[in-house]
């Protein structure tokens, strides 16, 4: 049984249903979208349950009550492109989080995660930070996002993978290279095919997301 503080599968029927209808080829853009979302919002909601929290006096229309407020503002980094799928349904948990942005496209031969773009804050350290992709394949580019923000002082213990579907060999990846960080997935699939895609999976969550054939800079097709 995996320790769930390192590795932990959200099992609802909510998600359950939703993934169903994100696997399917039929679904159109736009409700592939809306999905995605819904299950980020899920995923959040469990993620970020151990974001400590500091007392607050509120004065009510009755009383003055000590309430509970998240005590420190997160950040959550979206992996360009398909990680911004999930963003929204993490604000809709937390919706004054810090957003950083990181960019990496897969090299289509050698599968290696190459950077393009970085924008986070200059110092992560003491901060809960979590990385946003849809997909945990072969971890690669999941690898070099942690490096990125563990190089702005992140700490592992509090830093976070959050995935809709994630393949054994990225689980192994990441926590090969990086013990301490918690992955949180709707699904664990089978395995990886040969050109690095989950099996079953449901396809490039990028270009069904935004209805395009290809993550690939133009730039670099040429």
């Amino acid at each position: 049984m995996s320790d769930p503080e390192r590795l932990l599968a959200v099992r609802h029927p909510a998600i359950e249903d939703r993934l169903a209808r994100l696997r399917d080829a039929r679904t159109p853009v736009p409700v592939f979208r809306t999905l995605l979302e819904e299950i980020g919002r899920f995923l959040a909601y469990e993620a970020t349950r151990g974001l400590p929290l500091r007392d607050e006096p509120v004065a009510t229309p009755v009383a003055t009550a000590v309430a509970r407020r998240i005590a420190t503002r997160p950040v959550v980094a979206p992996i360009l492109r398909a990680g911004l799928g999930l963003l929204p349904g993490f604000l809709a948990v937390v919706d004054d989080a810090v957003v950083a942005h990181l960019g990496f496209y897969r090299d289509p031969h050698s599968l290696q995660p190459v950077p393009y773009y970085a924008n986070m804050p200059d110092d992560l350290h003491g901060s809960y930070v979590f990385v946003l992709d849809p997909m945990l394949a072969t971890g690669n580019s999941g690898v070099a996002a942690i490096d990125a923000v563990r190089s702005r002082g992140a700490e592992p213990e509090r830093l976070s993978f959050i995935c809709v579907i994630a393949a054994p060999e990225g689980i192994r990846r990441i926590h090969d290279a990086h013990p301490a960080v918690r992955i949180v997935t709707g699904a664990i699939d089978d395995r990886l095919d040969d050109h690095g895609y989950i099996v079953p999976g449901l396809g490039d969550a990028g270009d069904r997301m935004f209805g395009s054939a290809t993550s690939v800079p133009a730039t670099v097709r040429r």
